[in-house]
């Protein structure tokens, strides 16, 4: 997630940089979500981590949509 995050700030549009650098923050969310869902006990968490993937994939979507849209 470092690395990803690190290459997108150095976008030149503030925009672009922020929803660039928020792509792989998110994608880390989900993995350990995924994680969590795997190997985690507590149902709370379980139901949390369920939470998270759905809205961070759409979130991802959405923000992947944009990028297309912004990046020349």
């Amino acid at each position: 997630m470092g690395g990803p995050m690190m290459k997108a700030i150095q976008a030149e549009d503030p925009d672009v940089a922020f929803v660039q650098a928020m792509v792989p923050h998110h994608q880390g969310a989900i993995d350990m979500a995924r994680a969590v869902l795997q190997f985690g006990k507590d149902d709370q968490v379980r139901d949390w981590a369920n939470q998270i993937i759905t809205a961070q994939q759409a979130e991802i979507a959405a923000m992947q949509k944009w990028l297309k849209q912004h990046v020349k």
